[in-house]
């Protein structure tokens, strides 16, 4: 009887995490509400994990997750299009295929539960990721939109780590202006 209470207090907590952080998602980005940004469904999920296995990170210390993070790898022209604001996250997510060459990297997003902040788990999470997909790829660049202060502090910390130029979008969208 004692093993089946810690069974379902464990899972219990597990998806107390699980569901702060997909509130927390949900919350921040607002992706229902702006369809410039890329919604994450079991199909891109898929599809990130044929471009590389470490698109998709997640810190999990056994008891639900605390950090995601989330880098499409992308060519150089299709980086420059976003940047200049010719194309959506979505397109630019759609307009990169699995087996192509990559020399950028964007920073999509990264979340981290409020009791686990400033602690860099999400830069290691993040450097390590890209370190993995600088074994395949020879990237030149990152790049992010930003959504928030903390989100600029972690990417050039990131860049900085990494030593790689950092480029930034300016954000035509609403929630973008709301978040900072």
């Amino acid at each position: 009887m004692k093993r089946l209470k810690l069974i379902a207090y464990l899972c219990a907590a597990m998806n107390d995490k699980l569901n702060r952080m997909l509130e927390l998602v949900g919350d921040f980005f607002d992706v229902k509400n702006d369809p410039e940004q890329l919604s994450i469904t079991d199909e891109v999920m898929n599809k990130l994990h044929a471009i590389h296995p470490s698109t998709m990170s997640e810190y999990n210390e056994g008891d639900g997750p605390i950090v995601w993070i989330l880098l499409i790898p992308v060519r150089e022209a299709t980086m420059n299009c976003f940047l200049k604001g010719d194309i959506s996250e979505t397109q630019l997510f759609e307009e990169t295929s699995p087996r192509e060459k990559y020399d950028a990297v964007y920073l999509c997003s990264a979340s981290v539960l409020q009791e686990y902040r400033g602690k860099g788990l999400a830069k290691k999470l993040t450097v390590d990721s890209i370190n993995e997909i600088s074994k395949q790829h020879s990237i030149k660049t990152l790049f992010y939109w930003p959504f928030s202060k903390e989100g600029t502090s972690l990417a050039e910390s990131i860049a900085k780590k990494v030593n790689l130029p950092l480029y930034t979008r300016e954000s035509s969208s609403t929630s973008y202006a709301a978040k900072l």
